[in-house]
């Protein structure tokens, strides 16, 4: 039996989770948080939030539109209508991923940089002196188009789950978590180093690459020194033309190399996004606001007024939180043991369970409140990437890719096997962790088969009861694991997120909608319509954000999880 609701104490938290990979790149693989883009860390950092091209800025609002400033000699800040979820800049265009997974270019297209193929995509990029652009198909292909001199615009026949590309080279992250550069190598810009990676980034003529283990490596011209990156861990690297710059895991950011413009001399705060253009840097702070460095002559580092980060929450047995823009924690719902009464202080993702609920703070640590009784919430110290909460039980990515668990141990579900991970999900007595190399692994119960995990490669995971999903490469869903009211079978087609509650499953699809299947004794399983970016299951409710930020959550509403108490993220 997988669910007990007499075992006072013991809850279930269910995992949203989509890959991201990469980059978030660009998928928004999403687990407790419900990232999207996302990535996140080790899954991916969160990126595309902001780009910065080589004279001008975009960045995608809470509402989903696009807002550009800086050079328009060619209309690259002039942006397209519509509802997107990431935005790339180039030299003098700009490219952005709209919510029904399409991409829409505009600006320079004097090489058919600013065409971009049809069909259904998880992430756009652009170097901010490129002349070409390159896709993430949903499939994990890659697709490039516009100038192909040094054949930077002609990929090869690998799967990834990141792409970045460089003034004439571009380079991904393969889906078993090495690097594949192509084009221009001069300075030895497309020649990476052996070893995995949870993100890449390219410009001019050098590249850098986060390391499983937080660390940067960067390679290629180095004659201002933006290929000699500093010690520490980092959650984000970015690189300009002559610059780069990194995210640290303690949400300051580090600049190096060229410093003529002040680019690579950042503000202090805590970011949670950072994009670096030819002579000027942006990041988006963790409060959702702006801030840009740099030449200016254009006002590219001018940004406008407003909040750009997207309001995230998370579904628990039956409680619901939200992340505000401000980085605080907002509960309401099922509060007997204080899970809906999370602490002060500013996070970057929250993972809920029955009775317990878990943050990761902004300086990579985790914080956990409500019932202790296995000793759930008593986090290891260390600094994390992303934390998922099960039933008595949680599990953290640490920043060098390995899982560290807590709590109830005894089906085997905080034993978690050796190796490193980009994105852990916690189940009722089960967890599964995706592997740098896209494969999943599964530990704990297996009573249902819930932890005997399919073969073939995945860019998202999310663990319910007694069944998990995964996103395949190819945006097709696969579940295995208890399948008594059809949790486990989903239906066909291509999806950008997976969330697994209870007996339910509900999955994001390219187009924006929402489709559940499983139990839905409350209504939990009929989502209503319109347009989603992201979704997460909880017990018998779910809930869903809206492309203008807006919370939407339905079913089972005996504790008020579904009444949208904090409905601002102030």
């Amino acid at each position: 039996m997988f669910h007990d609701r007499s075992r006072l104490g013991r809850g279930l938290r269910f995992v949203l989770a989509a890959l991201a990979s990469g980059a978030l790149a660009g998928v928004l693989a999403a687990e407790d948080v419900g990232l999207a883009l996302a990535p996140a860390a080790s899954r991916g950092p969160a990126l595309g939030s902001i780009a910065a091209g080589s004279n001008h800025t975009c960045a995608v609002r809470s509402d989903g539109t696009v807002e550009c400033w800086g050079a328009n000699d060619y209309g690259q800040s002039t942006t397209a209508a519509g509802t997107f979820t990431q935005v790339a800049g180039g030299d003098s265009h700009t490219c952005g991923l709209k919510t029904d997974g399409s991409l829409a270019c505009w600006g320079d297209n004097a090489n058919g940089q600013s065409t971009p193929p049809a069909g259904s995509f998880t992430q756009v990029a652009a170097g901010p002196t490129a002349l070409h652009t390159c896709g993430l198909k949903t499939d994990g292909t890659l697709a490039c188009w516009g100038w192909n001199g040094y054949g930077q615009s002609t990929p090869p026949p690998d799967t990834f789950t990141q792409v970045a590309g460089g003034s004439y080279h571009t380079c991904g992250l393969k889906t078993d978590g090495t690097l594949a550069c192509w084009g221009r190598n001069v300075e030895g810009q497309s020649t990476p180093p052996a070893g995995t990676f949870t993100q890449v980034a390219a410009a001019g003529t050098h590249t850098c690459g986060l390391k499983t283990d937080g660390t940067l490596a960067c390679w290629g011209y180095n004659g201002q020194g933006q290929s000699t990156p500093p010690a520490g861990t980092f959650t984000q690297v970015t690189a300009g033309e002559y610059h780069s710059c990194g995210l640290k895991t303690d949400g300051s950011l580090a600049c190096w190399g060229d410093n003529s413009a002040g680019q690579s001399s950042p503000p202090a705060g805590a970011f949670t996004e950072i994009a670096g253009g030819y002579w000027h840097t942006c990041g988006l702070k963790a409060d959702g606001l702006l801030a840009c460095w740099g030449y200016d002559f254009d006002g590219q580092s001018t940004p406008p007024a407003g909040r750009y980060s997207r309001r995230l929450m998370t579904a628990g047995g039956w409680h619901s939180c939200q992340l505000q823009l401000n980085g605080r924690l907002a509960c309401w719902g099922y509060n007997a043991y204080g899970q809906s009464r999370p602490p002060a202080g500013t996070f970057t993702q929250v993972a809920a369970a029955y009775f317990h609920t878990c943050g990761l703070r902004t300086d990579g640590t985790v914080a956990c409140w409500g019932n202790n009784g296995w000793g759930q919430s008593s986090p290891p110290g260390g600094t994390f990437t992303q934390v998922t909460a099960g039933d008595v039980h949680t599990c953290g990515l640490k920043t060098n890719g390995t899982v560290d668990c807590w709590g109830d141990d005894s089906a085997g579900q905080s034993t978690p096997p050796v190796g490193t991970f980009t994105q852990v999900a916690g189940g009722f007595s089960h967890t599964c962790g995706l592997k740098t190399n896209g494969t999943v692994d599964c530990w704990g119960d297996d009573s249902a088969g819930q932890s005997s995990s399919p073969a073939g490669t995945f860019k998202g995971i999310a663990a319910g009861n007694g069944h998990t999903c995964g996103l395949k490469t190819d945006g097709a869903l696969a579940c295995w694991g208890d399948n008594t009211y059809g949790q486990s079978t989903p239906p066909a087609g291509t999806f950008t997120e997976v969330a697994a509650g209870a007996f339910h499953t509900c999955g994001l699809e390219t187009d924006g909608a929402l489709a559940c299947w499983g139990n839905n004794t409350y209504g939990q399983s009929t989502p209503p319509a319109g347009t989603f970016i992201q979704v997460t299951a909880g017990e018998s409710h779910t809930c869903g954000v809206r492309p203008d930020g807006a919370f939407v959550c339905w079913g089972d509403n005996t504790y008020g999880q579904v009444d949208m108490i904090f409905k601002d993220g102030f």
